[in-house]
């Protein structure tokens, strides 16, 4: 199977120490974390700090430039069969030849106050598929990944702008980290703390001793972009499909969540209105051309806590989201077409795992996430064949090591899906030749079944190199 197959592959790898919790990162065009653009979770232990003295001649020492090149494709020849009787040739082929530009700038400008943001660009080269979707010519593409201004005040701290909200412990995997839509874009952005997106957010954060409350609104929730045309995740459609139309209903989010910490542990409590992030898309007629977008509003529920254990960190997320549709998502993070109705539902979930520090260069960690719609074929037509059913959800194992004075940073990663249908394979070498350059190395394999959605990937094996020059 599977599942065993790749546990046999992590127990092999574990004693070689091949690994790192660096994230995979391909440079994909979307991913916040692409290219390094995430800051540490730290950042604002010394928000409320006094300034003694700030010097308005500095602002450029909080500015970081970061070029890289990329080159990545699937590089064997292989058959696959995605449907039954019909085997699809895939050729060895460059699909990723990007340069990108990515700026990242913090300033605590004045007592109490931060600025903080991160803005990229990307050209396109021959051989991307973005370049071969733009009639064979050079395409270029820019946005503003993150930019928000932070006020502390006493015990109050309050930011404005974009922005992520993070609920849940179990990092990468948490049955609560929805708030924040996410994009797909390519295989190196599958997990969602790459492929998280920010939104314009007001977050307002006070501390106690009873207790720590972080409340945010988002006056306009945005949703899962589509793939790309030409990317791997990209499914041609006989029918157009269309963006949501924000001028049917006024769209908004709002969520707060109550934390305390005790000795070696922390506990959470938290509730949001939201909308699901992954639009949604009826059945369509054949004498129709488009389908219209749906978004499903529904309310979050969830409990998070974490125990410490010596080396040891174990976590648990508990959520129960309340009137959502039919999960019909994969691994990729696709899925919402062809929507037989629109019944609400409610569906649990619940996330466990740990984290394990080796030592001061080597980390393990494992988690799981399950899920289940409560009544999932209650209103549904005997027809109706389910993308996921009973208990469904994916794994996740990561294994790190530092080598060479810290200057090389080996990394394995490996996720699939509970049923063994799928499993990815990521190893990783990053290797610091100096302050300024860096040469990162990338391998990914996928298996799947036939009765996967991910079938077509089934054997594929893709290299990346990424060289880089940070000032």
């Amino acid at each position: 199977m599977i599942f065993r197959d790749v546990l046999l592959i992590l127990c092999l790898l574990v004693p070689m120490a091949l690994g790192q919790a660096v994230e995979i990162q391909l440079a994909e065009e979307g991913a916040l974390a692409e290219d390094e653009l995430i800051f540490a979770d730290d950042l604002f232990t010394d928000a409320f700090d006094i300034i003694e003295d700030v010097d308005s001649g500095s602002w450029r020492d909080g500015l970081t430039i970061r070029l890289s090149q990329q080159i990545s494709g699937q590089v064997n020849h292989h058959l696959v069969e995605p449907i039954p009787g019909y085997l699809l040739s895939k050729h060895g082929d460059l699909e990723n030849n990007r340069f990108g530009i990515n700026l990242r700038y913090q300033n605590a400008f004045a007592l109490g106050w931060l600025l903080q943001g991160s803005w990229q660009a990307r050209a396109y080269w021959s051989g991307d598929y973005v370049f071969t979707t733009n009639n064979d010519n050079i395409d270029t593409e820019y946005r503003v990944n993150e930019l928000f201004v932070q006020r502390s005040l006493d015990q109050q701290s309050v930011k404005l702008g974009r922005q992520t909200v993070v609920w849940g412990e179990t990092v990468g995997n948490s049955a609560l980290d929805v708030i924040n839509h996410t994009e797909y874009r390519d295989f190196g952005t599958i997990d969602i703390e790459d492929a998280r997106l920010n939104q314009w957010m007001l977050v307002w954060d006070v501390f106690k001793d009873t207790g720590n409350w972080s409340s945010f609104i988002n006056l306009y929730p945005e949703f899962n972009p589509q793939p790309v045309v030409g990317s791997p995740f990209y499914v041609s459609l006989p029918y157009e499909i269309n963006d949501y139309i924000r001028s049917d209903k006024t769209l908004f989010e709002a969520g707060t969540q109550w934390s305390k910490s005790f000795e070696g542990s922390d506990i959470a409590l938290m509730v949001a209105y939201l909308y699901e992030n992954q639009l949604r898309y009826p059945q369509t007629k054949q004498q129709l051309i488009k389908s219209a977008a749906l978004a499903n509003d529904f309310v979050l529920l969830g409990l998070s806590a974490n125990r410490a254990v010596g080396k040891l960190l174990l976590t648990a997320d508990i959520a129960l989201s309340h009137g959502v549709l039919l999960d019909e998502s994969t691994l990729s993070g696709g899925g919402g077409f062809g929507l037989a109705n629109n019944i609400k539902k409610d569906q649990v979930a619940l996330s466990l795992g740990f984290e394990y520090g080796i030592s001061n260069l080597q980390s393990l960690s494992v988690s799981i996430q399950a899920k289940k719609m409560l009544d999932e074929r209650h209103g549904l037509a005997a027809e109706h064949q389910l993308t996921n059913k009973g208990i469904y959800g994916s794994w996740l194992v990561r294994y790190s090591n530092q080598v060479m004075n810290n200057n090389l940073s080996l990394s394995a990663t490996m996720q699939g899906d509970l049923e063994g249908d799928t499993g990815l394979l990521f190893l990783g070498a990053d290797y610091s030749v100096n302050d300024h350059w860096q040469i990162s190395g990338q391998i990914i394999s996928i298996t799947s079944r036939k009765t996967s959605p991910l079938s077509i990937f089934d054997q594929d094996l893709r290299l990346g190199l990424i060289v880089t020059y940070v000032f």
